[in-house]
């Protein structure tokens, strides 16, 4: 359905551009973050004494606090003031004096008014109502991460209510430091404030658009509200606008069982035609880019709205609004028809009489609340990076990268199952919540196949797991496999750096001067583009220093060639791609090890439940950076990179060959 309002305009301005031919030259690429406004040596130091004060005041807390665990848990909503000057004045990237001076003296102020209160253990801000400010620390990196949240004025901490939470995605803000987003969310509460509600702004790594480190700080920060905060998850609705549009299209369309709703406003639904559109760029993709886009295009997920409730907006004049139309399009051809609230004659702006129409309809789902147990599903997916959907699960596919679907109905004691490229799924219903009858076997259905599933406990739950053998479906876990692609250890490369992980640089010498020049480059170039992208200082230890708790927590990213990093050849003899002193293998096909250094992710031969990567981070680059739409992983599960050509904002080097694993982590056919 779409609606046309039809009052005149008051609306709420938002930051958005379209840079066009100057955003899209390779070579001449302007940095983000900004670098950071000239300030004085004596504001310099004094802000650099009030952080490192308030350093040393939260670490004699923490031994203060020792075996106070519920103290100690509070700790990061302290250390987020300090990470915001410290990082500020470290990195130069105070880019407003004139404003931001002031805000981190208060935030210094802050952040000492909160050791004191926890040092006396009234720690007042958990008990807050209005614009909170909090923190978490990463599983990913072990760095603190802030977010906001709106508290109402109803909220009390030690009620039996359980509350309504709104996921807000901000904007594409290039200025967005930890300084000035702590500095807003406690002015600001945002555009929605249902009432009885609690609001979190995600500050989601900075300015992705919730992609790669940035998605993970979706369900990190949504951990932390639930530890602190009596959540409603069946009353849980995301929105954004603008590049926080863009993040409620992925977030809504790639996990449609978390959410209550969702209501997505402008920004984009997909790569490709938006980078046409609204960047002006000609798209010419590599092959296996192509294949990529279906990690985050939300067009390629439309079918999941079936059992999302959603409300998407638009203002009529708005280059943005290409984002919904591709969704009514995508949507239209699984059969489905968008919700599409259109503010007449508007920018890039929210129209008020929409926002009322907005609030009107999400407030009416989120009353009646997310259905836990759906007796129909429809579902799709390309990878198993995103495999669950309510009661379903797909555990594994017969080829990634290509089109998986799954429609689902009980009726009665009958479950029927349609399934496309699938050959492994469970469906897993929580205690109390299986409607099929405990007296008789459940009866399943699957792709016209019929099987006897497991009776139903007395605790009303149900599990059961099928797999698929050739064209016969078959009751159980599926036969054990030493390798093969699963939820959270399927690929690309990028995918390393959505769990916990290690960088382990190099100790020795490489085997070729040249080589060890270009790993050293480009893990310096990796580990500060983490740190200045998705704000976090990586871990690093050097080869010598490696332990087996390392090995067991985490994915190991390693730097160097055979002969300068000391794991690599412990496990070199077990990876699909070879590599010496003399040459790069790639089943048949040779490369010059002076000139080619392979990268890689796979199942960690010395971990198989974790991941290890050769000589890469994350794929995106800075040219990436200057529209959120590019940034999508660059490249597949293995490459062979050719240094005689230097690395750009695009690519590392050379592509000489890229492509993905198969389904058991084999070399395949390159496309």
């Amino acid at each position: 359905m779409r609606t046309l309002l039809s009052i005149a305009l008051v609306a709420f301005s938002f930051a958005a551009r379209a840079d066009g031919p100057a955003d899209n030259i390779i070579e001449k690429v302007r940095p983000v973050p900004p670098p950071g406004a000239k300030i004085s040596d004596d504001v310099r130091d004094e802000l650099r004494i009030g952080a490192d004060k308030l350093r040393q005041e939260i670490e004699a807390l923490r031994s203060d606090l020792k075996g106070k665990s519920n103290a100690l848990a509070l700790v990061p909503d302290i250390e987020i003031y300090h990470k915001a000057v410290d990082w500020a004045v470290r990195f130069d990237e105070i880019l407003n004096p004139t404003n931001e001076i002031p805000a981190a003296r208060t935030l210094l102020k802050q952040g000492m008014g909160r050791v004191q209160q926890l040092r006396e253990g009234k720690p007042a801000w958990i008990s807050a109502t209005g614009l909170v400010v909090r923190g978490y620390v990463s599983r990913l990196d072990g760095s603190v991460q802030p977010y906001g949240l709106v508290v109402p004025a109803s909220f009390q901490p030690n009620s039996s209510q359980a509350w309504r939470l709104d996921i807000w995605f901000h904007g594409r803000d290039e200025k967005l430091t930890e300084l000035n987003f702590l500095t807003q969310r406690q002015k600001d509460p945002g555009q929605f404030t249902p009432r009885n509600a609690i609001v979190l702004h995600t500050y989601s790594r900075y300015c992705n658009g919730q992609k790669l480190a940035g998605e993970m700080d979706v369900f990190e920060a949504l951990a932390d509200v639930r530890r602190n905060y009596a959540i409603d998850d069946n009353r849980i609705v995301v929105r954004g606008f603008s590049l926080g549009g863009a993040a409620c299209w992925q977030i809504a369309a790639h996990y449609p069982g978390h959410w209550a709703a969702a209501a997505p406003g402008a920004g984009f639904s997909e790569t490709a035609d938006f980078l046409k559109v609204f960047q002006n760029e000609k798209v010419l993709p590599t092959w296996f880019e192509q294949k990529l886009w279906h990690q985050y295009d939300a067009t390629d997920y439309a079918l999941n709205f079936y059992n999302l409730p959603t409300v998407a907006y638009s203002g009529e004049i708005d280059g943005q609004k290409q984002a919904a139309d591709m969704m009514v399009k995508a949507m239209a051809a699984e059969g489905l028809e968008l919700t599409h609230v259109i503010g007449p004659q508007t920018r890039h702006a929210y129209h008020p009489a929409a926002k009322h129409e907005i609030n009107r309809r999400i407030d009416s789902i989120a009353e009646r609340g997310r259905d836990p147990l759906p007796r129909k599903l429809r579902f799709t997916t390309w990878t198993l990076r995103y495999n669950t959907c309510a009661w379903l699960r797909i555990d594994r596919l017969g080829k990634h990268w290509e089109r998986a679907r799954v429609n689902a109905e009980i009726a009665g004691n009958t479950l029927r199952i349609e399934s496309d490229n699938v050959t492994a799924l469970s469906v897993v219903m929580p205690s109390g919540l299986c409607p099929f009858d405990a007296a008789d076997r459940v009866r399943v259905l699957i792709d016209d196949k019929e099987l006897s599933g497991p009776r139903v406990p007395s605790d009303r739950s149900w599990e059961a797991n099928f797999y698929k053998l050739g064209n016969r479906w078959y009751f159980g876990k599926p036969p054990e496999e030493t390798l093969t692609k699963k939820s959270g250890l399927q690929g690309p490369i990028d995918d390393a750096f959505m769990g916990s992980f290690l960088v382990v640089r190099p100790t020795g010498t490489a085997a070729h001067e040249k080589i060890g020049a270009w790993v050293n480059a480009e893990l310096a170039h990796f580990t500060n583009e983490w740190r200045r992208h998705f704000r976090g200082e990586a871990r690093v230890k050097d080869d010598t220093n490696v332990t087996d708790a390392d090995i067991a927590n985490h994915n190991l990213i390693l730097w160097g060639d055979p002969a300068s990093n000391q794991l690599i050849p412990k496990i070199g003899s077990k990876l699909p791609i070879t590599w010496d002193a003399q040459q790069v293998k790639v089943g048949r096909e040779d490369f010059s090890a002076s000139q080619n250094v392979p990268v890689l992710i796979y199942p960690n031969p010395l971990n198989p439940n974790r991941y290890v990567v050769l000589n890469s981070g994350f794929t995106i680059r800075e040219y990436d950076y200057l529209n959120n739409a590019r940034q999508v992983p660059k490249l597949p599960d293995w490459a062979v990179i050719d240094i005689s050509t230097p690395p750009n904002s695009r690519w590392p080097g050379k592509i000489a060959e890229a492509g993905f694993f198969g389904e058991r982590w084999e070399l395949t056919d390159r496309r």
